[in-house]
């Protein structure tokens, strides 16, 4: 990294203009870094670059082979009132100065999970999957929309849907469970959980499906793995898919004989699972414990906080992170620009969850989980903090931002996305 200063000029997306340092990859100078790391902090030797703002409630991203970056966004609007914005906005640097300079809006409807593969970029909705032909060049699909999968359940509570692709010609979707903990009715205190849960048919798993055959339904696909409440985070990887899941509510709110504030807020943890064919978590009977570390039976079915029972028998988590820290996004290293204890890691977004009330909230970071292979290889660290702009924050809506992407550039560098404003962060290591 060379020492020289210079005034960078705002794009049309990015439009404050501040100083920077010029940092050299590979020996030229491409892009530069914001010298506070547009308000985020990072390990040392690292730096980032705010490369757009202002562009709304982003979250998964998706990046082409010649560094254009595709967004995905949720919409504005509830049951009864009209839907705006969704789909995703393909960005697009003009001038080489790392900025995305020139936007152009794909689709529309709420969306979370974005992809590319094999010339299509697939636009993950809660009840749609569909795709566009991308020509190359082109920043935009000039096509039509192209359904793969429709009619996927269209409960309204956990319902946004990550994809990813195994490189065999299948590709994998999350299908929330909408419900806390299969109360019926849900989310009451005192109420046990049904036995068997009915909700485990079509919902809480993950489903597979040909990605080569249009118009598709939910039963065209397999049951991949099942017991999970919410894990919009997934990802392929080493054989396998990896999750990370959002873990039960209100332990104390609806069981306050057996369960503290305290309790609730740090005792659910948010495990990221390793999925194979036929896998079983354990939701709705269970819920793994940060502090014990292992599977614990749900007040819902019997348990006292201590108690087992039959969690003994699900699959456990590879890795567990802190109690309403809410996974959004996960993508696994591939790249060499950052350093190599962080090649074939996990980069995890977690955009922070109002569960932890009334005690202040917490994630609202990047975290990185070293692996060697399909197992982690050592203890996580928060990689990227600073998003909630301050501490103690106890309101979700008052935080600056919350990352709910990541995605990795064609030069090994990173971007994290954010789901309060759409900012979009590259972060880089400076050789």
């Amino acid at each position: 990294m060379t020492s020289t200063l210079r005034r960078v000029a705002g794009g049309a997306i990015a439009a404050v203009a501040v100083f920077a340092l010029v940092l050299t990859v590979n020996g030229q100078s491409k892009v530069a870094c914001d010298p506070d790391n547009g308000g985020i902090k990072l390990p040392d030797g690292f730096c980032a670059l705010v490369v757009a703002n202002g562009l709304g409630p982003a979250r998964h991203m998706a990046v082409a082979q010649n560094g254009d970056l595709y967004v995905a966004f949720m919409s504005r609007g509830g049951r009864g009132q009209p839907e705006t914005g969704g789909g995703v906005i393909g960005l697009r640097d003009a001038n080489g100065d790392g900025k995305f300079e020139i936007q152009e809006q794909i689709g529309t409807g709420s969306t979370t999970g974005v992809a590319i593969r094999n010339g299509y970029l697939y636009l993950a909705h809660p009840t749609v999957i569909e795709r566009f032909k991308l020509t190359p060049g082109q920043l935009k699909p000039s096509g039509a929309a192209e359904v793969v999968v429709s009619g996927l359940p269209d409960e309204r509570q956990h319902e946004d849907k990550g994809i990813t692709f195994d490189g065999r010609g299948s590709f994998y979707i999350n299908v929330g469970a909408p419900s806390n903990a299969c109360q019926q009715p849900d989310r009451r205190p005192g109420v046990k959980g049904v036995d068997p849960c009915p909700i485990l048919e079509k919902h809480a798993g993950i489903w597979k499906f040909d990605e080569n055959k249009l118009g598709q339904k939910q039963e065209d696909g397999t049951k991949f793995a099942t017991g999970m409440r919410q894990f919009p985070a997934i990802t392929w990887h080493d054989g396998a898919v990896y999750v990370v899941m959002n873990n039960r509510d209100q332990l104390d709110v609806f069981w306050p004989e057996k369960f503290a504030a305290k309790d609730n807020a740090e005792r659910p943890a948010e495990p990221m699972y390793r999925a194979v064919q036929g896998s079983d978590f354990g939701w709705p009977y269970c819920f793994f414990d940060y502090g014990l570390k292992k599977n614990v039976l749900n007040p819902e079915y019997g348990g006292d906080g201590k108690e087992v029972g039959r969690c003994a028998s699900f699959t456990p988590p590879v890795a567990a992170f802190p109690a309403h820290w809410a996974p959004v996004d996960v993508m696994f290293y591939t790249g060499n620009q950052f350093p190599k204890k962080y090649q074939g890691g996990a980069f995890i977004a977690f955009h922070g969850s109002w569960n932890r009330a009334p005690m202040p909230q917490d994630g609202y970071n990047v975290t990185f989980q070293p692996f060697s292979g399909e197992k982690p290889s050592g203890a996580f660290e928060v990689f990227a903090s600073g998003f909630a702009g301050k501490e103690p924050l106890s309101n979700p809506n008052d935080a600056v931002a919350r990352a709910d992407g990541v995605a990795q550039a064609p030069d090994g560098s990173l971007y994290i996305g954010d789901s309060q404003k759409g900012k979009i962060w590259r972060v880089f290591y400076k050789k």
